[in-house]
């Protein structure tokens, strides 16, 4: 069954086709914050957004950190902002609220109101203390079949979220911030998606609300173009007649025949699972564009004589025509097995260790420091030592950084191409 969006997403979606050039906000020496409920707290979005922007930007100079938290909504974030943030110190926030803001029921003015009052303290809670850029997020949506609350039906309540997204976007027009519309995002990925695979194919979860690995990408992606990512990863032309070349990020160490061995230090976001189930990222790609607008290794041939050729690159290989290789095909999105997905797989496993340990950091430890500032304010020594676990458990937060940095290396990779039989 499909169900029609509703006319506030309808409107949502034609604003941010208006912003599909967004300047990127990720100014040097990013430090991002990732900031959420529940769903930030998985650990799954925030792992995404991360693995790419160390693996898949070239840059070196940006850090995360994920500060999700179980059952939040904005105004619990707003109390605990200051305090829990000064661990980090961030100049990029991006903010994912309004699933628990909707309270699981059909939406009231009353709800909407008091989203946009709380959120609009967050906003000037992140500036307040330094924040450059900011993303606001919309919330994301819930599953159409398997959401299941005595307040709402998913039709309504996918219709309060729209709503609460519509006036995030109001506040990102207002406060000159970046938006993310991850409701969008995961609504029309999940009306193609059951349309092809069927009802049971979970975009946003089989408890309804938490999406599983195929929804968590879509959320990422929704907050990497809200970051101005352009989604170019690199080029790389083979000329069958001449000397081939390469983008910024990738290096072309030798040529012979058709066959060319590349080495690159920007690596194509890679994907995990099968093209059916919802428990991997990759059976999602076919009802989003993904690849199209974030992850785009292009390779162009130049002079090829045949009508056709086989190009292999790492232990696949596929039949591409002239004409599609004259004018470049990705790499990324061609090939369900890359030379990166091993490096891939190191690297986002200890982005996983680190973000696994800011969760009781934050939740365990720092946040509970607001209850002690009466004592720190009287007490010098107290104070001191408060300062001095942040620093200690900052020290272990900067060294899984560290260990999953060590991990981006230069990988190696040929691509042989031979006319087609």
């Amino acid at each position: 069954m499909k169900h029609a969006l509703p006319l506030v997403l309808v409107a949502i979606c034609g604003l941010a086709s208006a912003k599909e050039n967004t300047p990127s906000l990720l100014v040097e020496n990013a430090r991002v914050a990732i900031i959420g409920d529940s769903i930030t707290e998985q650990k799954l979005y925030s792992k995404y957004i991360e693995t790419y922007l160390l693996a898949c930007t070239g840059r070196k100079d940006i850090r995360c950190f994920q500060f999700g938290w179980s059952g939040e909504t904005a105004a619990g974030f707003k109390a605990r902002l200051e305090n829990d943030l000064s661990v980090f110190n961030p100049t990029v926030a991006t903010t994912c609220y309004g699933m628990n803001d909707g309270r699981y029921v059909p939406y009231a003015e009353a709800i909407g109101k008091d989203y946009e009052a709380n959120m609009r303290a967050v906003v000037t809670g992140l500036q307040r203390i330094g924040v450059k850029s900011i993303v606001v997020g919309t919330p994301g949506a819930v599953d159409t079949k398997f959401f299941v609350k005595a307040g709402a039906s998913a039709d309504q309540y996918n219709d309060s979220l729209a709503r609460l997204g519509g006036l995030g976007h109001k506040l990102a027009a207002e406060f000159h911030t970046g938006f993310a519309d991850v409701h969008r995002e995961m609504t029309d990925a999940m009306t193609k998606g059951k349309a092809v695979l069927g009802a049971d194919y979970d975009v946003c979860g089989r408890d309804g609300v938490h999406p599983g690995p195929n929804g968590q990408l879509l959320m990422a992606a929704a907050f990497l173009k809200g970051l101005g990512l352009d989604g170019d990863i690199g080029s790389i032309t083979a000329d069958m007649q001449g000397t081939s070349i390469a983008t910024d990020g990738h290096k072309v160490l030798s040529q012979q025949a058709g066959t060319i061995q590349i080495e690159s230090t920007t690596w194509p976001f890679c994907f995990e699972g099968d093209a059916k189930t919802s428990g991997g990222t990759r059976s999602i790609l076919a009802f989003c564009k993904f690849n199209d607008e974030l992850n785009r290794l292009t390779l162009q041939v130049k002079n090829l004589s045949a009508a056709s050729a086989k190009v292999t690159w790492g232990t696949e290989s596929k039949v591409f025509m002239r004409e599609q290789l004259a004018q470049g095909i990705n790499l990324a999105a061609e090939f369900a097995k890359t030379p990166f997905d091993d490096a891939f797989t190191k690297l986002i496993g200890a982005v996983g260790t680190k973000q696994a340990y800011e969760t009781p950091m934050i939740k365990g430890m720092i946040t509970n420091f607001r209850n002690f500032a009466a004592d720190a304010k009287a007490d010098p020594e107290f104070a001191s030592a408060l300062e001095v676990l942040k620093k200690k458990m900052l020290a272990k937060q900067e060294k899984l950084d560290a260990e999953a940095r060590k991990l981006v290396v230069p990988v190696k990779h040929t691509i042989k191409i031979e006319a087609a039989n």
